[in-house]
């Protein structure tokens, strides 16, 4: 079982950057793939990026790519998102999760709550 608890949005200007953070709880984290999903009002939860159980291999949405970074400590239990030039239709709620390789919401087993992202022009 790994519970997983968002921090790190707010609101940014466009062009900003944001650091989210993802805490996880449990002794096998370091077992899973972990992702970042968003999902803005009245749209699906689209995968932004993953990254391997030993953070050696990443996958990120085109959307995304050059501007966010995924990383994680294992030691740590932490997973990190650097987000830079935020535009605004980055603007969503950021769920990190647990899980198998792979870019569907299916593949992941544990959510967390999720954290807010406000990028304004």
């Amino acid at each position: 079982q790994v519970q997983l608890v968002e921090s790190g949005g707010g609101l940014v200007q466009a062009g900003g950057s944001l650091r989210l953070s993802c805490a996880a709880s449990g002794r096998t984290f370091s077992r899973y793939v972990m992702g970042w999903f968003r999902q803005a009002p009245g749209k699906e939860r689209d995968f932004v990026a993953a990254i391997h159980w030993n953070g050696r291999s990443t996958s990120y949405a085109d959307s995304v790519k050059g501007r966010f970074t995924i990383s994680r400590d294992n030691a740590k239990n932490t997973m990190y998102l650097q987000m830079n030039s935020l535009k605004p239709e980055d603007t969503a709620v950021y769920y990190c999760a647990a899980g198998n390789w792979g870019t569907s919401p299916r593949f992941y087993d544990y959510w967390g709550q999720g954290t807010q992202v406000t990028v304004h022009s």
